[in-house]
């Protein structure tokens, strides 16, 4: 492998004071000031920038991926407005390219297909009129104004979410696999003529009829179909959903001779955003073992900063309450560039920073954070069967999800139908909370902050309750137990992570509900007659009462992600 990328979107969320942040691309409006290019914004933006590349070079990494095209492309249909904020913007992205290049970081631009004005719904809407030769143009633009760029990296698997504010927003414009194709093959000529990458993501949220491309053989094969060019990369999760545990690793790595490279997060949106330590050198060397007989593999893009909504807003080599996920990146680079075995990474991360002593602590606090994750995270019995809903891989997490616990009856009882040893559940949660103590101890040992672990140790004694709710026996005690607990948390945490606590009845018996996900969900990746008449096709028509119910139940205060009528086209 060659190319070793990592996200740098940190720098543009200073000071930015949204009470709950979407982390999926550079917030525009942070650098702003009443709708308008702010060069004072851009330029503290900047001397973060540069603190964050001296700092991801020096740990080894040799390309930077920054948001987005849209923001450097002029079009003679835009507003006047528009296009001298534009034009600021590619002055302004001009030096930052420079910055990188000179630390020997290739800056990489990433694009949604399709991003339109705010307000023009309908600009480019046709994939075969006027959207392929915009983007030829706005590439060839990009490539012959900023040499110093690498490559595009494309997302058509999911578009902006609803609380994304700014001059544009993205839609789903690639539909199918042929359209895809069809795609690719009109725009790689560009990328070839000026020697840049174009890097195409598998990532989908389920949408339409290539929403299955992350994980579905025959969707993958048509999508790529008779496409080569040593200028083409294709990128890819590991798993075949979100980033999750308990994944096997995704068998697309294997399939055609394309160039490839996997996506990797050091920020666990799933895990904590890095409140707290959640390790994953293991999982990442578990892959690499695996990969070992893939021929392709051009390199890896890890994620120091990207994913997930939260409150939680730790900038990683930005600022101390960054290490755990500097560890992780820093780990997963040399792990993946240099073959080395997870414990190694991190006694080579620690020799510069601390003694062999030291360093032997650090990874026995390591270790048990892999296994506190694992184990009082995600229920084990739940996270390794594979089940599919439409054209998704169901997540292996279910009851915790950003930063949110829910803790409901409907949970509760979803839980118990996967659940054939809740007293081995229940005694991991506890088992856990001794186990965060003893982090925590080592972390006073070794002269770090202790803060991280009472956060966790709450947390999960959070977890450590509900799953006694889940799975023991339902009364007035647990419920007590569990609003005390949120009320303290909410006292001394907020904003942190929100406990949605619902003890109200869900009138479904357990025989009821094992029949609907009998309905609802599979357990092979092949689709049933029922998915694709009734699950898919049903369900798409049925998409816009859903959502129009569940704004109206939420009071309209729903928003974050793409929305429930878009996930189910």
């Amino acid at each position: 492998m060659k190319l070793f990328w990592i996200d740098g979107i940190g720098p543009f969320f200073r000071g930015y004071q949204r009470r709950r942040i979407n982390w999926s691309k550079i917030p525009f409006d942070n650098l702003e000031t009443d709708g308008r290019f702010d060069p004072a914004r851009f330029e503290a933006a900047r001397e973060d920038f540069l603190r964050f590349a001296d700092a991801v070079a020096s740990e080894g990494f040799n390309g930077v991926t920054l948001d987005d095209l849209a923001h450097l492309t002029l079009h003679e249909d835009y507003a006047a407005p528009l296009r001298e904020k534009i034009a600021r913007y590619r002055d302004a992205y001009g030096r930052l390219f420079e910055d990188a290049a000179a630390r020997g970081l290739t800056p990489y631009l990433t694009t949604d297909v399709v991003f339109a004005p705010r307000g023009r719904p309908n600009f480019l809407r046709r994939m075969g009129g006027e959207l392929i030769p915009f983007f030829q143009e706005a590439c060839h633009s990009l490539f012959r104004d900023f040499p110093a760029v690498g490559g595009v990296i494309f997302r058509m698997g999911e578009c902006d979410a609803r609380d994304v504010r700014g001059d544009f927003r993205s839609r789903l414009a690639l539909r199918t696999p042929g359209e895809a194709n069809a795609f690719l093959r009109n725009l790689l000529p560009v990328f070839e003529r000026h020697r840049r990458l174009l890097v195409f993501r598998t990532w989908t949220v389920g949408a339409h009829r290539i929403g299955d491309l992350i994980w579905n053989r025959h969707t993958f094969e048509r999508t790529f179909e008779d496409i080569e060019s040593p200028w083409f990369v294709i990128s890819m999760k590991p798993g075949e959903t979100d980033f999750f545990r308990y994944l096997p690793l995704n068998r697309h790595f294997f399939r055609g001779d394309h160039l490839k490279m996997i996506e990797l997060q050091a920020r666990r949106e799933y895990e904590g955003f890095g409140e707290f330590p959640s390790f994953i050198g293991w999982e990442y060397e578990r892959y690499m073992r695996e990969l070992a007989g893939c021929p392709h593999l051009a390199g890896a893009w890890i994620w120091c900063q990207t994913g997930g909504w939260s409150g939680f807003r730790r900038r990683a080599f930005l600022e101390p309450a960054g290490r755990w996920n500097e560890i992780n990146a820093a780990v997963s680079l040399r792990i993946l560039r240099d073959g080395v075995s997870a414990a190694d990474a991190v006694r080579d991360w620690a020799r510069p920073r601390m003694d062999a002593a030291a360093a032997g602590r650090l990874l026995t606090l390591l270790r048990l954070s892999d296994e506190v994750v694992r184990e009082a995270l995600y229920m084990d019995e739940f996270a390794r069967r594979k089940l599919f809903f439409r054209r998704l891989r169901v997540p292996p997490l279910l009851h915790v999800y950003w930063d949110h616990i829910l803790v409901n009856h409907s949970m509760r009882k979803l839980l118990r139908c996967f659940a054939r040893h809740p007293r081995r559940l229940l005694a991991q949660s506890l088992e856990a909370l001794e186990k965060i103590r003893n982090m925590r101890a080592i972390a006073a040992e070794l002269g770090w902050p202790t803060s991280d672990f009472d956060f966790q140790y709450d947390t999960f004694e959070i977890l450590a309750a509900a799953r006694r709710y889940y799975f023991g026996n339902f009364g007035p005690e647990i419920v007590e137990r569990l609003r005390s607990l949120r009320a303290s948390y909410a006292r001394q945490y907020n904003p942190r992570y929100h406990v949605r606590l619902d003890f109200s009845p869900f009138r479904c018996s357990r025989a009821q509900l094992r029949l609907a996900m009998a309905l609802f969900f599979r357990a092979r990746r092949g689709y049933r007659w029922l998915d694709r008449l009734v699950l898919i096709r049903l369900l798409s028509m049925l998409a816009p009462l859903f959502a129009l119910r569940r704004r109206r139940a939420a009071g309209g205060v729903i928003h974050q992600a793409m929305g429930l009528q878009t996930v189910l086209k």
